[in-house]
């Protein structure tokens, strides 16, 4: 009898909590879920259900309360080559660098790759978001768009265990989060990396994840979990997605947790 497949990421009883100077804020409280390899995993819910936290966590940049975080088996304690993040701000990126030298930045820093490596990764990725002709221009010359295709080319080029994406197009017009959708998941089937993506759009959760967690409101807790991965772009119209993102709304919006 094969061996069970193990997630890649484990969250055990996670909860986080801020303290501040008058009361002790909780986001999240004892949240379970797995992340498999290769899992494209979304984490749906209303503004204040703990979810940007919870990424936070995983990158190892909050230390739960309660509970554990493990990646292939081992306790996260804090940030890692392993785990790359992409935010929605557009100035994540060093104006100062260019494009390239953005992209090649935290493979230097981190001594993951030399100089002439850290170059050719850069470039390579460059082309696979479509930016080779940019390389060496800098970010204030860049469109929204643009400048989040470098970020995810940068955290690519780290080829991290895990992609974090933190509503990373959310201040983007219509029509280009929909062309990063595409291309976002035109990488993910070239390169089958694992990612761990936070949103509060329905349709963007189901067209981007194959696996979606819907979270509770504050505190936050899995409310459901529901495979997504025979929707994509193209299914947007079909009964089938509208039925499901009915479902999906039902369930954010129901004041008991809710099993399917």
């Amino acid at each position: 009898m094969p061996a069970a497949i193990q997630p890649l990421l484990q969250v055990q009883d996670v909860s986080l909590i801020y303290a501040t100077s008058r009361q002790k804020v909780r986001a999240t409280h004892r949240l379970s879920l797995d992340v498999f390899e290769g899992d494209r995993f979304v984490l749906l819910g209303a503004s204040g259900c703990g979810k940007s936290s919870l990424l936070k966590a995983l990158g190892g940049f909050l230390r739960p309360a309660q509970g554990r975080i493990l990646l292939d088996g081992q306790p996260v304690h804090g940030p890692g080559p392993d785990r790359v993040a992409v935010f929605q701000e557009f100035d994540q990126l060093p104006p100062w660098k260019t494009v390239r030298e953005n992209v090649m930045f935290p493979l230097l820093a981190s001594g993951r790759a030399g100089r002439a490596e850290a170059r050719e990764r850069a470039q390579a990725m460059l082309a696979k978001v479509g930016l080779a002709p940019f390389a060496d221009v800098h970010p204030h010359q860049l469109s929204g768009g643009m400048k989040q295709r470098v970020a995810i080319a940068r955290a690519l080029a780290m080829q991290p265990r895990v992609l974090l994406m933190d509503e990373p197009f959310a201040a983007l017009d219509a029509l280009t989060r929909r062309q990063m959708q595409q291309e976002l998941l035109a990488l993910w089937e070239e390169l089958r990396f694992t990612l761990v993506f936070v949103t509060h759009s329905i349709e963007e959760a189901l067209v981007v994840g194959n696996r979606i967690a819907i979270l509770s409101p504050h505190p936050g807790r899995v409310r459901a979990e529901l495979n997504s991965h025979e929707f994509d772009l193209s299914s947007q119209g079909s009964a089938q997605f509208q039925a499901a993102a009915q479902r999906i709304h039902r369930l954010l919006f129901e004041q008991q947790a809710t099993s399917i």
